[in-house]
């Protein structure tokens, strides 16, 4: 990774039904940043029968929650693997202390954070 490169990252936080998804499309397409699904990227991995791909499987059957540095390696992969954008959306990470220890450690020196949205959504509909 050339050492001028720097892309910013906007962390979008939420519970399930929060809108989430559907305010990181409207930020796409209006401000052109990439949106970055954390649990899409997973899905993907573990399609893709890789090393990584069969251990996310395998805790998926297992009901275990994915190590949060597999996560980010994914995230990285996925920001650094594409030279032509430099705008970057990450929906849903990190999601507890484990998370951002390994978000931080590994990305802290390589990415701008520009923003972290947290969207709340009531329970009830008036």
């Amino acid at each position: 990774m050339p050492s001028f490169r720097k892309p910013l990252i906007v962390i979008v936080l939420g519970g399930p039904g929060a809108g989430k998804g559907t305010q990181c499309e409207l930020i796409s397409k209006n401000f052109g940043f990439v949106h970055l699904s954390a649990g899409e990227l997973l899905r993907k991995e573990a399609e893709s029968h890789s090393v990584d791909g069969e251990m996310i499987n395998r805790m998926m059957k297992e009901g275990t929650i994915v190590p949060g540095s597999l996560t980010v390696r994914l995230l990285e992969k996925a920001v650094f693997n594409d030279p032509s954008h430099d705008r970057f959306l990450i929906d849903g990470f990190p999601r507890n202390e484990e998370n951002n220890r390994a978000f931080v450690s590994v990305l802290r020196d390589k990415i701008r954070l520009g923003r972290v949205i947290h969207m709340e959504c009531q329970n009830r509909f008036y």
